[in-house]
């Protein structure tokens, strides 16, 4: 039974690693101190998309799941001083085997839209954003900009 408990928990450890949804830079639920608001004329709108590259954050707990499974199933082998040394090349070993498993790396595309805007103020400012699905931008809209101290967000004037 302990075999087969331990045998289950390293290869939970092992697994490949899942990615948690994206959140958004900029949260539209949430709130921030808002440095100023510019009124303008959306001039052109692109969707682009951008690839990332994420690695697996779960490298340090593979390596030292590998590392327990495999000094568990070295000791299994071996009488005295050789079930030590058999005990200690499987941790090796297992460590070794957790961490090249853990050097997996995802790509996550990311669509954006980048809209070029004439502001009221007489300034064009190109702002790239992730797109509201509740709010879609078309050339010609009315549009705010809302500047913050950690970037720009663009919605329809209201």
């Amino acid at each position: 039974m302990w075999k087969i408990l331990i045998l289950l928990f390293g290869l939970s450890v092992l697994l490949p690693y899942t990615n948690v949804a994206y959140s958004e830079e900029f949260p539209r639920n949430q709130a921030m101190p808002v440095v100023k608001v510019v009124y303008g004329t959306l001039d052109s709108i692109r969707d682009v998309s951008r690839t990332e590259l994420e690695r697996d954050r779960s490298n340090g707990w593979r390596t030292f799941g590998g590392a327990l499974l495999g000094g568990v199933i070295g000791h299994q082998f071996g009488d005295g001083h050789g079930r030590d040394v058999t005990t200690v090349l499987g941790a090796i070993i297992g460590a070794g085997v957790g961490s090249q498993q853990g050097q997996q790396q995802h790509t996550r595309v990311v669509h954006l839209q980048e809209l070029l805007i004439k502001q009221n103020d007489g300034e064009q400012v190109m702002v790239i954003q992730q797109p509201a699905a509740n709010m879609p931008l078309r050339r010609g809209d009315e549009v705010r900009v809302v500047y913050f101290d950690t970037g720009v967000r663009v919605d329809k004037a209201m």
